[in-house]
């Protein structure tokens, strides 16, 4: 009997394991009817402010939404929904999300560090393995959308959910001002390169309502999201305008719809919301 060479031995070990993981991903994918990756062009737009209160808005309508934070270097979704625990393990011995609410689940890789400060130091093969991870690993069931948020650009994380979710469709966030719609033509350009559909853009901080005299500042300028859209042939889903307390619920972990269900920035989620239905279904 010919003895075992142990790197051919290690290779096929390493290509079962793969070859499992992509059967999880199938199965795991296969149990999520929308997949929606928040991408945006640059930071400071309020990117994971939207994919947060977007899965709030999605849940808060009855739907099953799970939201998975690939912003492995600034995963802010656990504190912006008030998450503290560690993620647990299921009786099949996958990751179980954090529940948020009934409708509402979410991982994010700070959910698996003890220490929240920790930074995450990662080259491109290591955040394409923990994406996947992600997916195949995580328990997340019947889901009606997985609301993926993802970092600012169009580097390693959207590439690897593009690759690694097929069928997986983006909304694009942006601020009015010039220099942002500068860079989210670049995200509309990245999702056609790599052949994913676009469900539509939303302009984010349109605008601001002062406290003291109930006047309108057009802060950022005005109405850029909604002629990028135009001129690029993407839906416009809608503006959100900008408010003082989604900064601080963000910080608190607190729901500003809960909080504040009358306000301008509730009824625009809510609106938009309703606009996505309109183009997923």
């Amino acid at each position: 009997m010919g003895e075992c060479n142990s790197s051919d031995c290690s290779a096929a070990k390493q290509k079962e394991a793969q070859d499992q993981q992509d059967v999880s991903i199938k199965e795991s994918l296969a149990k999520i009817k929308n997949k929606l990756i928040v991408m945006s062009g640059k930071g400071g737009v309020g990117k994971t402010s939207v994919s947060v209160n977007l899965s709030i808005a999605l849940s808060k309508l009855g739907y099953k939404v799970g939201l998975m934070d690939v912003d492995l270097h600034g995963p802010d979704v656990p504190r912006m929904l008030g998450l503290k625990d560690m993620l647990g393990l299921s009786e099949n011995r996958k990751l179980e999300p954090i529940k948020y609410s009934d409708n509402l689940a979410a991982v994010s890789i700070e959910s698996l560090s003890p220490n929240k400060d920790d930074a995450i130091i990662w080259r491109g093969p290591i955040k394409h393995s923990a994406i996947k991870q992600f997916i195949g690993d995580v328990e997340w069931n019947d889901l009606d959308f997985l609301i993926i948020d993802s970092p600012p650009g169009t580097g390693d994380e959207p590439l690897s959910v593009a690759q690694t979710i097929p069928d997986a469709k983006a909304i694009i966030v942006t601020t009015p001002q010039e220099v942002a719609l500068a860079d989210v033509r670049k995200s509309i350009n990245f999702c056609k390169t790599v052949k994913m559909d676009i469900v539509g853009l939303v302009e984010n901080m349109s605008g601001l309502t002062c406290p003291h005299c109930n006047k309108h500042i057009d802060i950022f300028g005005s109405g850029g999201g909604e002629k990028t859209s135009s001129a690029m042939g993407v839906n416009f889903l809608g503006k959100v305008p900008f408010d003082l307390n989604v900064v601080q619920c963000g910080d608190s972990g607190t729901s500003f719809q809960d909080k504040y269900t009358d306000s301008p920035v509730t009824k625009a989620l809510g609106d938009i919301a309703a606009k996505l239905l309109e183009y997923v279904k």
